[in-house]
């Protein structure tokens, strides 16, 4: 039987619901806060700053590092345990490969811009809000970025394309279900990261993809959204 009617009731492409917000930390340099659903993400970045140890700076450009970590009671299963783990530091190396084609770091050299995400929540899409997350407190940063980086999973349930999956849907039978994280750069379409857990037909995979680019549309337009009311609040707390 098709999956025509979604556990939770939402549209088939429409996404969980969405909070975005920046400045949110107030002693770093920028942050960013975005939840979908039950999954909720905390960012913050602390540079422009000497890059230390010294052998990774780079003389012609700054260089971008992503931490990415679960807080030990961030799921509904098992406790996560605390510290760096294979899976934290793949998610932080494709965090940061998914924003890097937006941001210039070439008027930082020698420097390093440090990312670290926190999630004290998670329900599914966990690497997808680390990234919107960051994105936000990067140009709340200030950071020199040519556009935000919405992100959002797509996949198929029973055959049936769907938006940003939910643990229900993820926890399926393994057969029934296919989970694609992806993020792109809105102005040019530009695809930064593509992973796939499950399997799918190449045709529906491009039919998936095609399917997604509303809701990342609609999640960068409130990534950008969250960035202008935070500088307006800042500029109207300064002109008192």
């Amino acid at each position: 039987m098709a999956y025509e009617k979604r556990i939770s009731g939402r549209a088939l492409d429409e996404p969980r619901k969405i909070t975005a917000n920046a400045g949110v930390i107030k002693k770093a340099d920028g942050s960013g806060y975005f939840k979908i659903g039950e999954t909720a993400a905390y960012a913050a970045v602390y540079g422009p700053r000497e890059c230390h140890p010294a052998f990774m700076r780079n003389p012609k450009m700054g260089i971008l590092r992503c931490n990415y970590s679960m807080m030990p009671f961030s799921g509904d299963g098992e406790r996560v345990r605390p510290g760096p783990s294979r899976r934290s530091k793949e998610i932080s190396m494709v965090t940061k490969n998914a924003l890097l084609p937006v941001v210039d770091l070439k008027e930082y050299p020698n420097t390093v811009v440090d990312v670290f995400i926190e999630l004290p929540e998670t329900d599914a899409g966990s690497r997808c809000a680390g990234i919107c997350a960051a994105a936000i407190a990067l140009a709340d940063a200030g950071i020199t970025m040519r556009d935000v980086v919405p992100a959002v999973s797509v996949g198929q349930v029973d055959g049936t394309i769907v938006v940003d999956l939910d643990g229900a849907e993820e926890h399926l039978d393994e057969n029934a279900a296919a989970d694609i994280p992806l993020a792109m750069v809105p102005s040019t379409e530009e695809i930064t990261l593509l992973q796939m857990d499950g399997i799918v037909e190449q045709d529906t995979l491009f039919r998936a993809l095609e399917t997604v680019k509303p809701a990342l549309h609609n999640i960068a337009e409130a990534q950008r959204r969250a960035v202008k009311e935070c500088y307006q609040q800042q500029a109207g707390g300064d002109a008192q």
